[in-house]
């Protein structure tokens, strides 16, 4: 039985899964985005998460945690140096799983899992979204003073012609 036993096993024995989980946790933090199952990206999130938000704080003891889970210098040293920096004020969230479709060979649905705060093109197009809204009431106040401005323009032109 499999009773409060909650976490995906990935049909792997827990050594081999914690060892490629720790992979992957280091191949997101060094490259931001990686390829995977749909499954991997799930369990994958679930580790990592709580090793971003120990990244926020830079102190010995969340550094000597954060290695003991990844056993990578550089991917530790990346993580607080350059990543703590982003994610500073996000509270939670660090990581976005895309769907990409499904693998040729087995039919196992694929994904992307990222960083969010390392994909430029989202970034852009939410800025470009903001930019672009506009309220109900604000655009009949910028069309009033608009429609005015041709009639304020229109009467010194007929004063003119009056007066010749």
């Amino acid at each position: 039985m499999r009773h409060n036993k909650k976490f995906n096993h990935l049909g792997r024995k827990t050594a081999h899964r914690k060892s490629m989980l720790a992979n992957m946790a280091v191949s997101l933090i060094q490259h931001k985005r990686i390829s995977t199952t749909l499954a991997k990206a799930k369990a994958l999130q679930v580790y990592v998460e709580p090793l971003l938000t120990k990244g926020k704080d830079d102190t010995t003891h969340s550094r000597r945690t954060v290695f003991s889970y990844l056993q990578n210098k550089e991917a530790v040293t990346e993580l607080f140096q350059n990543i703590s920096q982003k994610i500073a004020d996000r509270p939670g969230g660090y990581t976005r799983i895309l769907r990409t479709g499904f693998r040729l060979g087995d039919n196992a649905e694929m994904c992307i899992i990222e960083l969010v705060d390392y994909n430029e093109n989202m970034l852009k197009e939410k800025a470009a979204k903001k930019a672009a809204r506009t309220r109900r009431a604000g655009a009949a106040k910028k069309a009033a003073p608009a429609a005015e401005a041709p009639k304020a323009e229109v009467a010194p032109a007929a004063e003119e012609a009056a007066a010749e």
